[in-house]
């Protein structure tokens, strides 16, 4: 029987580590075969609140206390633990990335209006964000509910809150999910706001409702659709191009020429998720194939690891990209079925 300990330091530490109804650490202890022991209030040379992990392999134990010793290190940092968040430490660790996790910078990008701090939660999101810092172009792609606009829309904040620029732009394409623009009741405004509103509740979500419609009304921060980009310098903006698969290859070509002096880009997007008319390329396809390794321009891609929302969303994006790979294999091998559906680019 392999054994090992692992300091922690408080109770209220502990609790936040084994989370509701042990829920954490059963997750853990399931995930490695091994059994851990609260040991608070044992032996004081070990300290207030010692856990002992009990298993027949040394390495599982090992790992677990690595996974343990992280998970501490996050929840220690006023960081409330969610079932995602464990179950992406004990996915790093098992992989034997767990070293990675180590090199996350404490502080966070920005405080909400709640004053809840914004920080990269996966190795993913991280590098995102360092990518934003040191460069001028960023092309975000990934699956959804990666954090790919939050925390572009986080760093935008920052940035103006620093005084780094003079204001804030968002926008995406006007594109029709399966619905039509047309049949939305009210003016052309009305009728492009469903489509800005994901944007529009980041922002509220950082700046807080009163500050942010101020910032609208003095034109800090702008909120509107591509095409309203055209003809456009934008000077000393921090400018978000989000949904940015639903952009044709012209539209594309149009924002990223907009970019002025001492201004930064973020296009983020989905390239599975595509809206556009059959056979159309998406623009930020193109882009990135075209822009990538250019000096000042980032490419960064998430994958599933990063999702953040709930776990069903990875379970889900999973299913749907081993359906789409086998729809693929079938296409080659003359599938009759293929004719019906086509992964668009």
């Amino acid at each position: 029987m392999e054994q090992k300990t692992v300091k922690i330091g408080s109770a209220a530490l502990t609790a936040e580590l084994y989370g509701s109804g042990d829920s954490n650490m059963k997750a853990v202890e399931n995930a490695f075969g091994v059994t851990v022991y609260n040991r608070s209030g044992g032996d004081p040379d070990e300290g207030s609140d010692t856990l002992l992990i009990s298993g027949d392999d040394a390495e599982r134990v090992a790992q677990t206390a690595e996974t343990i010793r992280l998970l501490s290190r996050m929840a220690a940092a006023s960081e409330s633990l969610t079932e995602q968040q464990v179950l992406y430490v004990i996915d790093m660790v098992r992989r034997g990335r767990g070293a990675e996790l180590d090199s996350f910078d404490e502080n966070c990008i920005c405080v909400t209006s709640r004053g809840r701090p914004i920080k990269p939660k996966t190795v993913g999101q991280r590098k995102y964000v360092e990518a934003i810092k040191s460069n001028t172009v960023i092309l975000g792609t990934g699956p959804a509910g990666t954090g790919k606009t939050f925390l572009a829309v986080a760093m935008g904040v920052k940035a103006l809150r620093d005084k780094q620029v003079d204001r804030i732009i968002l926008t995406r394409p006007a594109i029709e999910a399966g619905e039509k623009l047309g049949y939305l009741p009210g003016d052309l405004q009305s009728k492009i706001d469903p489509y800005l509103r994901p944007l529009q509740d980041a922002l509220t979500e950082m700046m807080g409702p009163e500050n942010y419609q101020r910032s609208l009304e003095k034109q800090i921060v702008e909120v509107a659709p591509l095409a309203y980009m055209r003809g456009r310098t934008l000077d000393d903006a921090f400018i978000i191009l989000d949904e940015a698969q639903n952009a044709t290859f012209e539209q594309m070509k149009m924002f990223l020429t907009r970019l002025g002096t001492n201004s930064k880009a973020v296009v983020t997007g989905d390239l599975t998720q595509t809206d556009l008319p059959y056979g159309q390329k998406s623009g930020l396809w193109s882009a990135v194939k075209i822009l990538e390794g250019i000096d000042g321009i980032a490419v960064h891609r998430f994958s599933d690891a990063d999702v953040v929302r709930h776990k069903l969303v990875q379970r889900i994006i999973l299913a749907y990209d081993k359906y789409e790979k086998e729809t693929a294999r079938n296409a080659e091998g003359g599938h009759p079925g293929y004719k019906q559906y086509r992964v668009r680019r």
